[in-house]
């Protein structure tokens, strides 16, 4: 048995949201202060993958609910065609039928 496990899948997922304009221009100072921290200019939507990983990653209740298995994520293939919602309205994805 090798000691490296078997590399996860790491193919990316295109993900399409609407943003509300003022949630638009808090992702916009955000990548600003980044900027301004770090020298570097990053693009809203370079930042926003990180963004909601440290997120959830802070989540207690989140962390809680995974590592007691609470969690179920149905499969990409059964979502196909299926628009999400939130309280901010439709979230259309990428992976919708021809």
């Amino acid at each position: 048995m090798l000691k490296l496990a078997k590399l996860p899948d790491r193919t990316p997922v295109r993900l399409t949201v609407t943003l509300s304009p003022d949630l638009n221009q808090r992702l916009l100072g955000y990548a600003s202060l980044y900027r301004a921290t770090y020298g570097q200019a990053e693009e809203v939507a370079e930042l926003i993958p990180y963004m909601l990983d440290a997120f959830l990653d802070s989540d207690r209740t989140y962390a809680k609910a995974r590592k007691e298995d609470l969690i179920a994520v149905e499969p990409a293939s059964r979502r196909r065609g299926r628009p999400r919602t939130s309280a901010a309205g439709t979230i259309p994805t990428d992976n919708t039928e021809d």
